[in-house]
């Protein structure tokens, strides 16, 4: 049985950096259930937002955009506490060896995406997840601390006497999970965009550590906030591509494949309105028109910048057939970033004793109804150093557990024919993604949801419940739990605000509250949220 002070399940930039802080206190273990630079993170293409221009730019400013876009749901107390450390993050990276870029004259060079008021996104030229990814593997890589394993998969929580100690893993070569034990256990393991048809998301990402939560009794909030990015190259039977934010920051304009300009019909900032706003926009002009499709167009700016500031996105689309500087490119919107999660506090600590959640898989009241462009990467770094901080604040960290365990709901199951085979699991696979596209997608309705809820129950006895077998049986199930948490969340929100959209309640609460859910509990409830903004929950034109 391995045992470490800490584990940590993934290995983007949230996993590497709180390993990172974490090492001068014991042992960690890092577990990635792919290679480990196959992560969300490694494809962020725009920034990390944060305030390192204090002439243009202010930390008041970038908490004001930030509850703007949230549309009246974000915790203001997280919000000021993770933006006023946002300079602090961006200088830890910097310290680690991130190359951010620079101007000429050797200043930081700052872009602009839709929602900032100003300049401050820092990045390395349109591949800054890259960047930092990279950066922070190769000192991970360099740690006598710090054990990564690849292809391993965090199966279930082992939770001993309340609190959570342990994690069943599997690794590729076998399908019946070890017990690994920890001091403490740290989610880093991302969203869940694949449970649905078009995503700009990594297969990977597959909703695996807010699965394990529920099922271990943690909270979850938000779900049904997901954020669909407005632009992914439209480029049927390849895999999704997506054109960054920073494109339309840097002049780029939505137009109807006939060359009609359509989003200031929707909103007065037109391309630098939020991302729900734009993705909305977008799903009913193709509705409305029949279109497969809208178009970006960057063409009428200098093609020596667009070239220089987007290198890669410049190279993929030539690569496809389109020359971004001379022409406007088919786009769609996919899902992209999943507002909700584990519920966290200020030290991301879950509701479940010994339980950690950071970046992506973690609801810390950062981004409410809506992320602002470039506050993720921000939030992962700070999220780290704040558990971090807790953990070596602690007088005395738990003792490494010693009990033996046996291991739950055993794949033996599948010797009796009650799991599914290969053939069926994917099958399963493509019917979530369907249905969330179709009913849990950018614009909703109650019937709609309330079929697809029943569908996803029945498809659970189909599914059954193991924690072994496969890693893509691990998938769907975890998949199908998200997909059912996500629409009973939606459901149970009677209103619409920010990424969620129900043409059934178009107007937005006069409290603004989080959806939990849990395990235990038989139906969603509403927790108020203290201090929440709700004068600018949602001054915004809808479709």
């Amino acid at each position: 049985m391995p045992v470490f002070d800490f584990i940590i399940i993934g290995s983007g930039v949230a996993g590497l950096s709180t390993a990172l802080g974490l090492a001068r206190l014991g042992t960690v273990g890092i577990l990635s259930k792919d290679q480990a630079e196959l992560t969300a993170s490694n494809w962020a293409q725009g920034g990390m937002a944060a305030v390192m221009d204090f002439t243009e730019d202010s930390i008041a400013m970038h908490i004001e955009d930030t509850l703007g876009a949230g549309a009246g749901l974000c915790h203001p107390d997280a919000v000021t506490r993770i933006i006023q450390a946002g300079p602090d993050a961006a200088r830890q990276l910097i310290d680690w060896g991130v190359p951010f870029d620079r101007q000429s004259d050797g200043a930081w060079h700052l872009t602009r995406e839709g929602g900032h008021r100003v300049r401050r996104v820092l990045h390395r030229a349109d591949t800054t997840g890259n960047a930092i990814e990279h950066t922070l593997l190769e000192r991970v890589r360099q740690q006598t601390r710090i054990s990564l394993f690849e292809n391993h998969l965090a199966c279930e929580l082992w939770t001993q006497e309340g609190r959570c100690q342990g994690v069943w893993v599997m690794d590729a070569k076998h399908d019946t999970p070890e017990l690994w034990t920890a001091r403490a256990i740290i989610l880093a393991s991302g969203g869940a965009g694949q449970m649905y048809l078009h995503s700009s998301n990594p297969m990977v990402a597959t909703g695996d550590g807010i699965a394990l939560a529920y099922r271990a009794g943690a909270e979850i909030a938000n779900m049904e906030f997901i954020q669909f990015h407005p632009t992914t190259l439209y480029d049927p039977g390849h895999a999704p591509f997506l054109l960054t934010e920073a494109l339309r920051g840097e002049g780029a304009v939505l137009r109807l494949p006939d060359g009609r300009h359509f989003l200031d019909h929707y909103d007065p900032r037109a391309e630098l309105a939020p991302r729900d706003i734009v993705a909305r926009a977008i799903d009913t002009e193709m509705k409305k028109h029949q279109l497969s499709h809208v178009t970006l167009d960057i063409s009428a700016e200098s093609a020596d910048a667009v070239r220089q500031h987007f290198p890669a996105i410049y190279r993929h689309c030539l690569e496809r057939g389109y020359d971004l500087t001379r022409e406007a490119i088919p786009v769609v919107p996919a899902a992209h970033y999943t507002c909700g999660g584990v519920v966290v506090d200020a030290h991301g600590h879950s509701s479940l004793p010994g339980l950690y959640a950071v970046g992506e898989v973690s609801a810390t009241g950062l981004h409410g109804a809506n992320r602002l462009a470039s506050n993720s990467l921000l939030e992962c770094v700070v999220g780290a150093a704040s558990i971090v901080e807790a953990l070596e604040g602690k007088a005395r960290l738990p003792e490494p557990p010693i009990y033996h365990a046996t291991v739950p709901a055993l794949a033996a199951s599948k010797q009796q024919g009650v799991l599914p085979d290969p053939h069926s699991m994917m099958e399963m696979h493509h019917t979530i993604q369907h249905v969330m596209w179709q009913s849990g997608g950018i614009i909703r309705n109650d019937q709609d949801m309330s079929k697809a809820v029943q569908q996803l129950a029945a498809m659970a006895e189909r599914i059954g419940d193991s924690s072994g077998v496969s890693r893509s049986y691990q998938e769907l199930r975890n998949l199908r739990q998200n997909a059912e948490i996500l629409l009973r969340s939606a459901l149970f929100r009677r209103e619409s605000r920010g990424c969620h959209f129900n043409i059934d309640h178009p107007d937005c609460a006069e409290e603004a509250f989080d959806v939990i859910t849990q395990r235990d509990q038989e139906h969603p409830y509403a927790r108020p949220i203290a201090g929440a903004d709700t004068g600018a929950r949602d001054a915004r034109s809808r479709p």
